[in-house]
């Protein structure tokens, strides 16, 4: 009689719990659009839900603690004049959140500390260059104000948002509709999955491919695919007989995946939520009412099923927390926020232990908010690997710096340059204004203009609202 061994996982206990009702987020209206993205957005200070709106496109921005029933009145941020597809918080800056939209823009906003108390619709800045709705829209994990969209043409543009500049225009890449993109650990390289059933590896400051699979799924339904801590490539899709699938694979030899997987007949597709900390991968299928966990190894067959987290309730989408945002104290890996209909329910996934307290294997040194490096380093050629930070106090959030996007002006290098002449003692110095001054005042007309913008806004609704109680009264 032969004895099956089970192998042995700090992980194979994690079990799920959703919270209790009055901790979750209740009466918001989740968008309707059909898009596959995860119409949630998470980070330490706020959760971010893609909602449905009339005449435009919009999402909530509620801080973590803002729990129970949200107003139908209650501020959004919505400048975009067509629906949202895809939002992201930036890993560098808490406050700050990139949104792309059918309108084929992406906008960069700042959230200030203590989320919205006005409808927000002037972003810091706007983004022009696709031709055709932006569906996806992922930050560079090592480097500063990097942003990545990639829209309906096909074309995936990666920006300089402090300058508002695209920098890098990568097309005749991919023929077909583009169904996610990922950045590698160090943001060096992107792999991509595309409708042509092709996953590729790029280098997008060479702007050549260096690996891609033809058919790395069969079947016709749209394909995931994401980067692990060590390299390889994480893949979710469809066999040719509608069975859901997964792969890995190692991008130096893509000939054959390393494993495969084939999990049911349910047609949603599986997005996947990666903790490069402990290896742990999450599937969420949209329209599915559970999140399947599996752990990724080095021994045979590299992909562990963990378990199941199963709920009564299909999801529309999905937030996933970063490792900064856990509750350490209670062994906390990782945590959800499921959307419903009508609300979205935070799911705590827990690893079960005795002691109080701090679990270092369970905790290793994380991904903090500082970055490795700056967006023009990075254009030249620079990679860095993530700056780490210790989880075992918590995290403290420090200040974070506002988004300054400078906009280059072309008059600049053509005016003659004035040479400042020493202040001699004898003479009072002319009133020149010194650079920082500028700057200064520079900051104010823009605060002006933004004020100005506001108050014609304000006006114009009046007014509207005017002539609605005008007719309400006749």
């Amino acid at each position: 009689m032969i004895r099956r061994v089970v192998r042995q996982s700090k992980f194979r206990h994690v079990f799920g719990q959703a919270v209790k009702n009055d901790q979750c987020y209740d009466d918001i209206r989740v968008s309707r659009v059909t898009w596959d993205s995860a119409f949630c957005a998470v980070n330490p200070k706020f959760v971010a839900i893609i909602v449905e709106a009339s005449g435009g496109g919009a999402f909530l921005v509620l801080p973590l603690l803002k729990t129970g029933r949200i107003d139908k009145a209650y501020p959004t941020v919505c400048g975009h004049t067509g629906p949202v597809l895809d939002i992201d918080w930036c890993p560098h800056n808490d406050h700050v959140i990139a949104s792309g939209s059918e309108d084929c823009t992406v906008m960069v906003w700042q959230i200030p500390e203590n989320g919205l108390t006005a409808p927000l619709s002037e972003p810091v800045v706007v983004l022009e260059g696709h031709s055709k709705r932006v569906g996806i829209v992922t930050w560079h994990p090592t480097a500063r104000n990097v942003l990545l969209s990639a829209g309906c043409d096909n074309l995936i543009i990666i920006w300089n948002v402090g300058t508002g500049d695209a920098l890098i225009n990568l097309e005749d890449m991919h023929p077909d509709v583009i169904f996610s993109v990922c950045w590698s650990r160090n943001g060096s390289l992107i792999c991509t999955a595309c409708k042509d059933k092709k996953v590729r590896v790029v280098d997008p400051r060479k702007g050549k491919i260096i690996a891609e699979k033809d058919k790395a799924h069969e079947g016709a339904r749209p394909m995931r695919a994401i980067f692990l801590a060590d390299g390889n490539i994480f893949t979710t899709g469809f066999s040719r007989m509608s069975e859901r699938q997964l792969a890995l694979w190692n991008p130096k030899n893509m000939e054959d995946p390393i494993s495969v997987h084939e999990m049911d007949t349910s047609n949603g597709v599986l997005l996947p939520f990666y903790d490069p900390d402990t290896n742990v991968v999450y599937l969420c299928g949209k329209g599915d009412s559970s999140i399947r966990y599996f752990e990724i190894t080095d021994e045979a067959p590299y992909v562990h099923y963990l378990n199941t987290f199963s709920s009564k309730e299909p999801q529309r989408g999905m937030g996933y927390m970063p490792k900064r945002g856990l509750d350490v104290n209670k062994c906390e890996i990782a945590r959800f926020y499921k959307l419903h209909e009508r609300k979205c329910e935070p799911i705590i996934m827990t690893v079960p232990r005795k002691s109080d307290l701090f679990q270092d294997d369970l905790y290793p040194d994380t991904a903090g908010p500082d970055p490795a490096l700056e967006a023009e380093e990075w254009f030249e050629g620079k990679n860095g690997e993530p700056i780490l930070i210790s989880l075992k106090h918590g995290y403290v959030p420090g200040k974070n710096r506002d988004l300054k996007v400078v906009k280059k002006n072309v008059l600049d290098n053509k005016a003659p340059k004035k040479v400042e002449e020493p202040a001699t003692p004898q003479k009072p110095a002319s009133p020149q204004l010194t650079k920082k001054n500028e700057v200064k005042l520079e900051e104010l007309l823009r605060e002006v203009k933004s004020l100005k913008d506001l108050v014609t806004l304000q006006d114009r609704r009046i007014a509207k609202l005017e002539d609605q109680v005008a007719k309400v009264a006749i």
